[in-house]
């Protein structure tokens, strides 16, 4: 892979796009909504645990959702456990002056918002084990989070395009598939606020393309070939991530269709004629990429749909 920084020095693009980043905070804050996490939790529906109020001991009977969707629930609250890291990851190849410092003070609270209203909606209404899920919550903070994006601006504002759209398309659809009206809705609004932040770093990066068209493809083509979402390294990450793809909460078809394609074309990175040779070499790499992306997604698809008639002729 062609090094970032050979193309677009870190330090001086960071500072040619921090006014496009303040362009971006005033938008945002212009249009993003304030919503509290409490009005959202059924609190009447909390009952005392054992232990310390000697209540009644958590039992998957007691869930109000199924197993997938607990799956989903899980591993997204898992994700925006470890938002101290990702904080620190942005902070460190950006800064923290400017309207960038503003941006990631904003963001992370933002964020820590969406780890509060789940938590606490998932633990009064018994979805998820509360002790299973607090041992996960330490593991997977104590292990940190460190990536490979998150080592250029160009890099870091890129993958966060495709993450924050992900997330949200995640978050969409695990409330869809509990069929829990107030998880829901509850869901819903944090996905709201994810797409408010896709846009952010999408358009930030839009800006890039035009700064640094070639660096800019070459991120791009680098994050594409080797991205992963940053809750990858939850214990049973892989198996988890089956049985989501398997309930259509968040698959291949998607990441292809719903998340990759859409930002790819907001960059027009297809259309594009200022690249040079090295923009031109990475651009026919991804090309190559989400062709073979799109096969794979063709393929499970089929593999899913064999998979459902097998289990459907079984009953």
């Amino acid at each position: 892979m062609t090094a970032i920084d050979d193309l677009a020095v870190n330090a001086d693009l960071v500072l040619d796009l921090e006014p496009v980043a303040a362009a971006e905070l005033e938008r945002h804050l212009s249009i993003a909504k304030e919503w509290f996490p409490h009005e959202y939790v059924p609190w009447g529906q909390g009952t005392n645990f054992d232990g310390i109020y000697e209540g009644t001991e958590w039992d998957v009977e007691q869930s109000p959702v199924d197993g997938v969707a607990r799956t989903a629930l899980v591993v997204n609250l898992l994700t925006e456990d470890n938002l101290p890291s990702y904080h620190r990851a942005l902070s460190d190849v950006v800064g923290r002056d400017s309207a960038w410092g503003e941006w990631i003070h904003r963001w992370t609270a933002e964020e820590a918002r969406h780890g509060i209203a789940m938590r606490d909606y998932m633990v009064v209404t018994r979805a998820v084990d509360p002790v299973a899920l607090e041992r996960e919550r330490m593991d997977h903070m104590s292990r940190g989070f460190d990536s490979a994006n998150a080592t250029h601006v160009l890099m870091s504002m890129g993958y966060v395009s495709f993450q924050e759209l992900a997330t949200r398309i995640s978050h969409r659809n695990t409330g869809l598939h509990s069929k829990d009206e107030g998880l829901n809705r509850l869901l819903a609004r944090i996905a709201a606020d994810e797409n408010l932040h896709m846009l952010f770093y999408r358009n930030v990066m839009s800006a890039a393309f035009d700064l640094a068209p070639d660096a800019a493809m070459v991120a791009v083509a680098n994050i594409a070939e080797d991205f992963a979402m940053p809750g990858n390294e939850v214990e049973g990450f892989t198996r988890r991530s089956v049985a989501i793809a398997l309930a259509g909460i968040y698959d291949l078809r998607i990441h292809h269709d719903e998340v990759m394609s859409p930002v790819l074309r907001a960059w027009n990175v297809w259309d594009r004629t200022d690249f040079g040779p090295v923009g031109e070499q990475a651009r026919d790499r991804l090309a190559a990429f989400m062709s073979d992306l799109d096969a794979s997604a063709t393929r499970f698809e089929d593999k899913r749909a064999a998979r459902a008639a097998r289990v459907a002729a079984a009953e």
